[in-house]
């Protein structure tokens, strides 16, 4: 049996490393995060798995930790001088790993190191949108092929049982 798999992000991490996201966030930080979300929401729907994106707020006054749902994204914001870095350490130990793949994002080159002693797989930020932009590229044919179907129940349906519903709807 394959083992499941979870992706952990290191939010603040890739957006400063993607180019879309770093545009981005120069006009609006929350915009950049939410396109983020919005990107990994997606990429966890074509891949089957759960991802789990840390945002840290180690230097927000007040600030405590937060989850937020989004599908199959779980976003978690650190409290106030609690690093990503800790979040993501403290992720990885609580996963079990015979029952797990677990991928951590980052290109932070000591969270690297700090993943890889802890037995889970590491990955750049640069890594992660190659994949991600190949994971839409082999999807496109689907994609497009849902594109063009209406949603509605009568798309689904033969000529024939479309002839036959319409007479009982006229009462013929």
């Amino acid at each position: 049996m394959a083992l499941e798999e979870i992706l952990i992000i290191d939010g603040y991490n890739v957006i400063n490393s993607w180019p879309e996201l770093i545009k981005l966030k120069e006009e609006n930080f929350e915009h950049a995060r939410l396109r983020l979300i919005e990107i990994l929401s997606n990429y966890s729907g074509y891949k089957g798995i759960k991802v789990i994106i840390v945002f840290d707020a180690h230097q927000v006054k007040g600030g405590t930790e937060r989850k937020e749902y989004y599908g199959n994204v779980e976003v978690i914001f650190s409290g106030e001088g609690v690093t990503a870095d800790s979040v993501i350490e403290k992720l990885i130990s609580s996963i079990p790993p015979k029952s797990f793949k677990t991928f951590v994002a980052t290109s932070d080159r000591v969270e690297q190191e700090m993943i890889w002693g802890k037995g889970a797989y590491r990955m750049s930020s640069r890594e992660l949108l190659l994949e991600i932009n190949k994971t839409v590229k082999d999807n496109e044919p689907f994609l497009k092929d849902c594109r063009h179907k209406p949603n509605r129940l009568d798309s689904h349906l033969s000529d024939e049982v479309k002839v036959v519903l319409e007479k009982w709807r006229r009462g013929k």
